[in-house]
């Protein structure tokens, strides 16, 4: 009997992110293997490394020639610098969102990804819910008339999540690529957006799809709650369809995501949640603010 050899995975990224999800779940297999860890702070990448039997490498080109897929767990103008140079030293790429901390470098991630040709994949940590799924399956049934929506927590209210970039930034650019990637998925393609509001405080966005359908989408990330909120009401002459996380393992996602990842890389095929949807959420986000 013919055994697929786990997917030699590089991780890019030693901070709370990295090790809570990303070594942890790449390093439990048994479809992918974590080889190295990378990060600016070579003592941190060690710390990382030598909890799951990795090896700190001593830079990114180092930790290339250890692996043949990059997963990434960094801010966003990280991500999309070495990204471009991972794609073209011809590695599949496991990316989070957004994608970069503007168009433009989210585009070049975009661009490198297809010259090279290499696998690309998304971290939309939802979408590899089996509840998510069953949402979006039933959704494809469903004539929305219209649809509102809400992802709301408090991180950036302190915390390890309240970093840099978030604060600066703000829920749009972190919360919005889950929302808008739901809305656009189950509602139809959004073809219009515009936002108010200011995005480190609260931000409304206000969609219209090219079905004719209009969607509200609310997010913030300094509001206190008891926990993440994720919800999104779909109404229409059927009667509603509701998705709500509220209840749902996230660690359910994680199995998931490993998997299809790495039969992607074993396939040479992308899957739906490729940089190319990366960039097709950072092109809403700048749609919305240049209205």
């Amino acid at each position: 009997m013919t055994t697929t050899a786990p997917v030699e995975v590089g991780l890019i990224g030693a901070g709370p992110w990295a090790r809570t999800m990303h070594a942890r779940m790449l390093a439990e297999g048994p479809q992918t293997r974590l080889t190295a860890v990378w990060a600016r702070r070579a003592d941190a990448a060690s710390e990382v490394a030598e909890q799951y039997g990795a090896v700190a490498a001593a830079t990114p080109e180092e930790l290339f020639d250890r692996c043949e897929a990059v997963a990434f767990a960094v801010p966003p103008s990280v991500q999309a610098e070495l990204a471009v140079r991972a794609a073209k030293a011809g590695k599949a790429l496991l990316l989070e969102k957004p994608l970069g901390l503007d168009l433009a470098s989210a585009r070049a991630v975009a661009d490198a990804v297809e010259e090279a040709g290499v696998v690309s994949q998304m971290v939309l940590t939802k979408r590899y819910l089996p509840a998510t799924r069953e949402f979006l399956r039933q959704a494809e049934g469903f004539a929305a008339t219209g649809a509102r929506s809400c992802y709301l927590h408090g991180a950036f209210l302190g915390g390890e999540l309240a970093t840099g970039w978030r604060l600066e930034r703000g829920a749009l650019l972190d919360l919005g690529p889950h929302l808008l990637d739901l809305l656009d998925t189950a509602v139809g393609r959004i073809a219009r957006i515009r936002a108010t509001g200011d995005p480190r405080r609260w931000v409304e966005l206000s969609c219209e799809h090219e079905n004719g359908a209009v969607s509200q989408a609310s997010l913030s990330g300094s509001v206190r709650l008891p926990r993440a909120r994720t919800r999104v009401e779909l109404f229409g002459e059927q009667g509603e369809l509701v998705y709500d996380t509220a209840g749902l393992d996230h660690e359910e996602a994680w199995p998931v995501l490993r998997a299809e990842f790495a039969a992607a890389v074993r396939a040479g095929r992308s899957g739906e949640l490729s940089a190319a949807r990366g960039l097709r959420l950072q092109e809403l986000i700048e749609a919305a603010v240049s209205q």
